[in-house]
């Protein structure tokens, strides 16, 4: 069962007392549009009435996609990929504007939905079709429909770029939406499509990142490596994220590596400017 919801981390501005009421009929509308399946309208409604609540009273809401099969929790996500988060907030505090952070949950978390986000991830790798894409493409679209003062910016790394690419193309042409997509898994590149509201950053600047150049020995390897290094430590009893165990050199696009921020800094600056 496909599980997606919002994550809001505690270092985000709290979010002021709401200024307009949520469209719940309206978006309860778009579930039925979208699903019908009564369980996958109800993942929708709270996903979005989320997200929403989130991009109220704000200028730029920023929208996370954690890389792996995309069930990560913010608490459990990489800390390389927290910081790209925890740097971009920053910078639009220093423009003028006033943010939003959200989560976006492509995956699920109990075992069987697990293997069938595996086999939607197989099958979104090898042909670029992803249904889940689709469905994120409504929402937002809906948001800005309804909140035409808010700038959505997507952000993701590895899987999470791929997805949020795939997102920026089902949308076509929205002046609202900006994604930032850091490390793109290489299955994806020849599906990858950019535009001048996307950032693709392709290398952390430090080590060239296997998992965007096609480089097959060094991936296997650092997730052969990762396998040996979650078991031995699930021995110990240690609880732990598989992703956790994963070192892959040139994969990380820490905010503190210059290549990373000041591109990202740049586009930023570029597309948004100062608030006047």
């Amino acid at each position: 069962m496909l599980k997606q919801r919002t994550e809001t981390p505690e270092k985000v501005t709290p979010v002021p007392e709401e200024t307009e009421p949520v469209p719940l009929r309206e978006i309860e509308r778009l579930a039925e549009k979208l699903f019908k399946n009564r369980q996958k309208r109800r993942q929708v409604v709270d996903r979005l009435r989320g997200i929403y609540e989130q991009a109220l009273g704000k200028d730029i809401l920023v929208v996370f996609s954690p890389g792996g099969w995309g069930n990560t929790p913010w608490d459990d996500v990489q800390d390389w990929e927290q910081s790209i988060v925890y740097g971009v907030l920053p910078v639009l505090e220093k423009l003028g504007y006033r943010y939003g952070m959200a989560q976006y949950l492509r995956g699920g978390k109990p075992r069987l939905a697990h293997m069938i986000d595996m086999l939607r991830d197989i099958r979104f790798f090898t042909t670029g079709v992803s249904p889940r894409s689709v469905t994120a493409a409504e929402e937002l679209k809906f948001l800005v429909a309804n909140l035409p003062a808010v700038k959505l910016i997507l952000v993701g790394a590895s899987q999470g770029a791929a997805f949020n690419n795939a997102v920026m193309q089902k949308l076509g042409k929205q002046d609202h939406i900006f994604s930032i997509e850091l490390g793109t898994f290489f299955p994806y590149m020849k599906w990858r499509a950019l535009t001048d509201r996307t950032l693709a950053v392709d290398s952390n600047g430090i080590v060239r990142d296997p998992m965007c150049q096609r480089d097959l020995w060094v991936g296997t390897r650092a997730y052969l490596a990762a396998i040996g290094r979650y078991f031995k430590r699930r021995a110990r009893g240690e609880c732990i994220r598989f992703t956790r165990c994963i070192n892959t050199p040139g994969h990380e696009y820490r905010w503190e590596y210059p290549a990373v921020s000041e591109s990202i800094t740049r586009f930023l600056t570029a597309r948004f400017g100062v608030k006047r």
